[in-house]
Order: structure tokens, then C-alpha cells, then sequence
């Protein structure tokens, strides 16, 4: 087939959406199939183009078969409200254009988040009379009204509307996980016009290896205990749960367990100089790191923290780290409710904490550092669950096995 991809985030950009992307469509080429993806210059988290690239109109290259054709966006940072709609809507615009200019696809997938490059995908498929796959990684608009970026309102009501027809428009919709699945079936969408298709790990970039311990000792921490938590630093996180339960563990005197903040996000700043000002020298922050260097921070935590604020709506979310942190043998704290909750429950592989609960952190840490046959026993399950269930070869089979169908109903 010839498919089309429409994709907000893509390598260099390492985050979960660009990763997912990636890995799916290098292995659709080597199993034959013609892939372009239409992208924006790399720039997440800061809004600025990474080394070696320029906000132009268009500009192509090739990355492991894959065609990219990135377009012009305006750029703002991953944070406020105003700049970053219009990021989303001049992409939203970029990339139909682009959709409709390249060489005419069997196939249309776009990608959320954010839901405009679904409405991108929307725009291509009708004007050229297409099928389109919509994937569904975020249910917008009620992530952003869950993490106070917008506020209930005429606004979030007419984008509620827009959610309704881009789910109509889609032939078939692709999510992460069954808790997903369900609020859409919840919102009306035929079951049988959804597949859950969840997140895989690269087993060859993932695995177990020893520390790296240059690494640790650069920032400081060679003798500590270190419970690393990796990704963007963002309002939906709750990160603050880390400055309290790093305040705990230095009342009680435990020097030998330091917390790891790794990536960069709209509160990184203000965390990083309330830590500062609290004297919480048991908290260090890494800042933004290439998405190369992430197995290595692996092999050198002794614990992977994930956590996610309290929130009804995060209880569907798969975080995509739990399985790096499964295949690189970490055992994880993880403060996320709901599907990810039994996802970690079943694979054996960590405790679960109660979200923004900084005393279930602390003791949480706490029981790792002072029973590492625990940790050797947790994090060795959480391999092999993973070599079980998500192996990215057959997910991405199992993926353009519904697009086919899509393309030869």
C-alpha cells in the first residue's frame, strides 16, 4: 500500500506520539509499503527548531525509508494557551495542504494528539476521497479541560462539536488501550469501528545492560539510590508529589535516595527552582535529553517513576514508559490509576502508589532502596511480560492488517 501519515510529533522529537510513529511506519517500509509522513519541524518541548533544521515551508528527507515532508508551523512552547492553538491550527492547515499535494495514497492515518492533525486528516480524506484511520492516543478536548489549559466554555464547546464530526468522518478508529476504547464506545462510536492497537517496545534499543555509570556519577549520583522519572514535565503530570516526598525522605535522613527528573515541559522551570529554593538537593533535573540517551538514564535508575495528577480522565491512559522501563528491567512506581493500574498489576512488575499521594511515594522509594532483591524480582517480571505482549512486529502487522481492510472493504 501507499500510506499516508499525518503526524503532529516525529523523530528527532522523542517523545511518545513520534516514537510511535516511527516505529511503525520503519517497519510498514520494510515489509514493503510506500510511507510518507507530513510533520512540523522538530521543536517540542521549547518551540524551537533542533539543530540542523529551519521553519521553512517545506522541506523533505528520508528516515529509515520513511518519506517525511515537514511543513511550516507557527512554533510556541509547551506551555501556554494562545500560541500553542495556533501552533495546532497552522499545522492543521500545513499538512492538509500537503496531503492534498503528495502522490495520491491508498490510505490517510493522522494522529492525535492533538486533535487538529486528525482534522488534517479529515480535510485530506474528502477532498481526495479517501479512507481515513483515525488514531486516537488523547480525548480532546477533555485532556485540556482536565489540566486547567481552558476552561469550560463556548469554546470547549464548539471543539466538543468538531470532536463529534472527526469521529463520524473516520472509516476506522485506532486507540492504545482498551480505556480509551471505551469512552468512545461511551460517546457513541460503534465498537466495531474500533481496534485497540497498543504501544510496543523496540527490544533492540530496550533491553537489560549494565549501569552506566559515567552517566551517574556526571550528575552527582553514584552512590544514591536513584527513582528516575523520564518524559515531558508537564501540567498533566503532578510532579509536585516529587518535591514533597523528596522533603520526607530528607526529614527522615534518607541521603542515600535521590530523585532523577529527566525532560522538560511547562513546569520544569518552576519545579526546578522551587527545589532549588526548598534546599531539596535530593531532587536533580537533567533537563531535555535526545531520545538516544534515554536507555542509558534507564540503566543507571534503580527505580522508574510514573505518575500522572488525580484525575478521572487519566485512568484510560497506556504510558508508553511503562514498557520501556518493563523491557530495561526497572522496576516502577507507578502513580496512575485505572488501565495502567492493572496493566502493572498483571505484569508483576512494581508498586502502585495513589496518585499525588507524596507518603505512598516516599514509602514507596523507601521499600526499593532497602530490598533490592524486590526490585531484581519486580523489574525481571516486567521483562518478561514484555517480551509476551508487545512485541512491536506484531503490532504493526496487526495495524496495516486494518488498514488493508480499510483500503478492500
Amino acid at each position: 500500500m501507499n500510506i499516508l501519515f499525518l503526524s503532529h510529533y516525529f523523530p528527532p522529537e522523542g517523545n511518545a506520539p513520534a516514537s510511535r510513529v516511527h516505529e511503525l511506519c520503519k517497519r510498514w517500509v520494510r515489509a514493503g509499503h510506500d510511507v510518507t509522513v507530513v510533520t512540523g519541524v522538530p521543536n517540542v518541548p521549547n518551540g524551537v527548531p533542533y539543530p540542523g533544521y529551519r521553519n521553512r515551508l517545506s522541506q523533505r528527507e528520508t528516515i529509515d525509508g520513511i518519506r517525511v515532508l515537514r511543513v511550516w508551523t507557527f512554533l510556541a512552547p509547551n506551555k501556554g494557551t494562545v500560541r500553542r492553538i495556533l501552533n495546532y491550527l497552522s499545522f492543521m492547515f500545513a499538512a492538509a495542504m500537503a496531503g492534498l499535494a503528495a502522490r495520491r495514497p491508498d490510505v490517510v492515518v493522522a494522529t492525535s494528539p492533538q486533535f487538529f492533525c486528525g482534522w488534517a486528516g479529515v480535510i485530506v480524506s474528502r477532498l481526495r476521497r479517501l479512507p481515513l484511520v483515525l488514531e486516537i492516543r488523547d480525548i480532546w478536548p477533555e485532556s485540556i479541560v482536565t489540566v486547567g489549559a481552558m476552561k469550560k466554555g463556548l469554546a470547549i464547546r464548539f471543539l466538543e462539536w468538531m470532536e463529534r464530526k472527526m469521529y463520524a468522518a473516520a472509516r476506522h478508529i485506532v486507540t492504545v488501550g482498551d480505556g480509551y476504547r471505551e469512552q468512545l464506545i461511551a460517546k457513541g462510536i460503534p465498537a466495531g469501528r474500533i481496534t485497540v492497537i497498543t504501544n510496543g517496545v523496540d527490544r533492540d534499543t530496550f533491553r537489560p545492560r549494565q549501569p552506566d555509570m559515567e552517566l551517574k556519577q556526571s550528575f552527582g549520583l553514584r552512590d544514591s539510590f536513584v527513582c528516575s522519572y523520564i518524559g515531558t514535565i508537564g501540567m498533566a503530570c503532578g510532579l509536585d508529589i516529587v518535591l514533597r516526598a523528596a522533603r520526607i525522605l530528607k526529614e527522615r535522613g534518607r541521603n542515600d535516595i535521590r530523585f532523577l527528573l529527566v525532560g522538560d515541559g511547562a513546569v520544569r522551570e518552576d519545579l526546578e527552582k522551587r527545589a532549588r529554593s526548598e534546599g531539596l538537593d535530593n531532587v536533580v533535573f537533567a533537563g531535555l535529553q535526545p531520545r538516544s540517551r534515554i536507555p542509558s538514564f534507564l540503566s543507571m535508575s534503580d527505580a522508574s517513576l510514573i505518575h500522572l495528577a488525580a484525575r478521572p480522565l487519566f485512568e484510560t491512559v497506556f504510558p508508553s514508559k511503562l514498557l520501556e522501563s518493563f523491557a530495561m528491567r526497572r522496576p516502577i512506581i507507578l502513580g496512575v490509576r485505572g488501565y495502567a493500574a492493572r496493566l502493572l498489576h498483571d505484569a508483576g512488575a512494581g508498586i502502585g502508589i495513589e496518585p499525588e499521594n507524596e507518603r505512598e511515594l516516599a514509602a514507596a522509594v523507601e521499600r526499593l532502596a532497602d530490598d533490592r532483591a524486590l526490585s531484581e524480582r519486580l523489574g525481571r517480571s516486567g521483562l518478561e511480560y514484555a517480551e509476551k505482549h508487545f512485541s512491536l512486529d506484531e503490532l504493526a502487522s496487526e495495524y496495516v492488517r486494518i488498514l488493508h481492510a480499510q483500503v478492500n472493504p
